[in-house]
C-alpha cells in the first residue's frame, strides 16, 4: 500500500463531539459503510432498489468521488448490492416516508471498488474548520455549532445542510461555537477572506485546516466562494453555484472531499487480499501482558498475522491482518473476556499521543445485526426514527501523535480500541 502523506487530524462534527482546546489530533471515521436512504416500501424489489441506492452512496463516500459511479463494472456491483450487505433496518413511517438503514461490509466494499479500478479512501480523514458567512437580504450571519432559542431559521437551515453534506461525503467538517455569531468584525474578516485574522480566533479549536466561506445570492442562484488555510493547500478562492442551499452545500463539501481523496486515497491495486486493522489495547503495563495480548490475537481464527507497531506507556498498538469481514473479527475478539471493547465515549476521553484530553461524547451505532453476520429485518414505526439525523455516523480520536499519524493513514479501516483486563480480575468478577 502506498504511503499516505502526513497530516494532523482532528474532529468536530456539528455537535457530535465538543471542540477541544488544542490545535489538532488525528481521528478515525467510523460509519463510512453505513447509510440510510428513502424507499417506497418493503417489497423485495423495493428493498433491492434501496440496497443499490445505499451502496452507490457508500461507493462515493469511500472512493471520495462521484465519478466512481461511471466506472466499468460498478453498475453490475450495484445490481448485486445485497451480497455486500451486513445488516439493515426498515424504518416504517405512517406518512409513507419509509427509509432503509444499512451497513455494508467494509472489506467487501473496498474489494468491490478495487475490482472496478476505483480509488479507496481510508478511515482517517482531516477536519476542516469551516467559517461560513451567509449574506441574505442585506444581512450577514455566521453559521455556527448547534441551534438554540436565539438562532434564526436561516442559521439553522445552513447548519443543517452543511451537516448533511459532510456526512453524505464522509468528511469531518467543524463549525465555530455560537459565541462568535455576534462578532461583526470577525464576520467582515470572513467575508473579506482575511485568513490571518480568522486564524487567531481558531487557535483554541480543533482543526487540521480552516476554510473561509462566503455565501450569497448570485442572480437566481446561490454562490459560495472559499479559501483554505493550512496543510499547504492553494489559498486562491474557489467557487460553486447552485439553485438551492442543499445543492450548494453538497457542491462545496463534494469539492473538498474530492480534493482530499486525490491526496490520500490509495489505488485499487493497492487494496490487499488480507485487510489490515490497527488495534489499540489500553492497560498493557508489562512485557507479560504484551505477550499475552499478542498471543490472544494471533490465535484467533480470522487473524492471519499480528505484530506490535508501537508501545507508549500503557497503550499497545498492533497491526492485525485478517480474513473475512471486520465484524467477524470483532466477534472472535469478544470471545476472550480479557479484551473489553471501549465505547466511543470512553475513547473520546482517552489522552492522545501528546497527552491532550479530548472531551465530548459520540453517538452510538444503532443497527440490528443478525447472528453469524447474516441479514436481519427490523421495523420501527416511530416518525422520529425515520427523521433522526445520521444515527450511524461516528468519529473517534485516533490517539496518535503527529509523527505516528503517517503510519495511521496507511490503514483503510477504523482503529479498534480495547482495554486489557488481566485474567485475575476476570476470575474475581466471575467469582462474585
Amino acid at each position: 500500500m502506498q504511503a499516505a502523506r502526513i497530516v494532523r487530524q482532528s474532529l468536530r462534527l456539528f455537535g457530535v463531539l465538543a471542540l477541544m482546546a488544542a490545535p489538532a489530533a488525528a481521528v478515525t471515521v467510523t460509519g463510512l459503510y453505513s447509510v440510510e436512504v428513502p424507499v417506497a416500501g418493503s417489497q423485495p424489489q423495493e428493498l433491492e432498489q434501496g440496497y443499490a441506492d445505499g451502496l452507490s452512496r457508500v461507493f462515493v463516500r469511500v472512493s471520495g468521488t462521484r465519478d466512481v459511479l461511471r466506472n466499468e463494472g460498478v453498475e453490475e456491483l450495484l445490481a448485486n448490492a445485497e451480497s455486500l450487505l451486513q445488516s439493515y433496518q426498515f424504518l416504517r413511517s405512517d406518512t409513507g416516508n419509509h427509509r432503509l438503514r444499512m451497513s455494508f461490509g467494509a472489506v467487501g466494499v473496498n474489494r468491490a471498488l478495487a475490482s472496478a479500478d476505483a480509488p479507496v479512501w481510508g478511515a482517517n480523514r482531516p477536519l476542516t474548520l469551516a467559517w461560513i458567512a451567509v449574506e441574505e437580504g442585506g444581512r450577514r450571519t455566521l453559521v455556527h455549532q448547534g441551534s438554540d432559542s436565539t438562532g434564526t431559521g436561516a442559521d439553522e437551515q445552513w447548519r443543517r445542510v452543511f451537516q448533511d453534506a459532510a456526512v453524505d461525503r464522509g468528511l469531518p467538517v467543524g463549525l465555530p461555537p455560537a459565541r462568535y455569531r455576534d462578532d461583526r468584525e470577525l464576520l467582515s474578516d470572513i467575508w473579506g477572506q482575511f485568513t490571518s485574522s480568522v486564524r487567531r480566533s481558531s487557535e483554541d479549536m480543533e482543526h487540521d485546516l480552516m476554510s473561509l466561506v462566503r455565501v450569497s445570492r448570485s442572480g437566481s442562484q446561490w454562490r459560495a466562494g472559499w479559501v483554505f488555510d493550512g496543510m499547504g493547500l492553494d489559498s486562491t478562492e474557489q467557487s460553486v453555484t447552485a439553485d438551492t442551499p442543499q445543492a450548494l452545500a453538497a457542491a462545496v463539501v463534494g469539492r473538498w472531499a474530492e480534493m482530499f481523496a486525490d491526496r490520500y486515497a490509495v489505488a485499487g491495486s493497492d487494496v490487499g487480499e488480507s485487510p489490515q486493522v490497527d488495534i489499540v489495547v489500553h492497560g498493557v503495563s508489562n512485557l507479560k501482558d504484551y505477550a499475552r495480548v499478542n498471543g490472544v490475537l494471533k490465535n484467533l481464527s480470522p487473524v492471519v498475522d499480528a505484530g506490535a507497531t508501537r508501545a507508549r506507556k500503557d497503550q499497545l498498538t498492533l497491526r492485525v491482518a485478517f480474513s473475512g469481514e471486520m465484524e467477524q473479527l470483532k466477534q472472535y475478539i469478544a470471545l476472550d473476556p480479557r479484551l473489553v471493547p471501549l465505547s466511543d465515549a470512553e475513547v473520546s476521553r482517552m489522552p492522545t499521543g501528546d497527552e491532550r484530553q479530548p472531551g465530548g461524547q459520540a453517538q452510538a451505532q444503532s443497527v440490528q445485526q443478525a447472528p453469524q453476520g447474516g441479514i436481519a429485518l427490523a421495523e420501527q414505526s416511530t416518525e422520529s426514527a425515520a427523521a433522526s439525523a445520521n444515527p450511524l455516523f461516528v468519529y473517534q480520536p485516533l490517539l496518535a501523535n503527529e509523527e505516528e499519524s503517517e503510519q495511521a493513514f496507511e490503514s483503510l479501516y477504523q482503529v479498534l480500541h480495547y482495554r486489557w483486563q488481566p485474567a485475575s480480575i476476570v476470575e474475581s468478577e466471575d467469582g462474585e
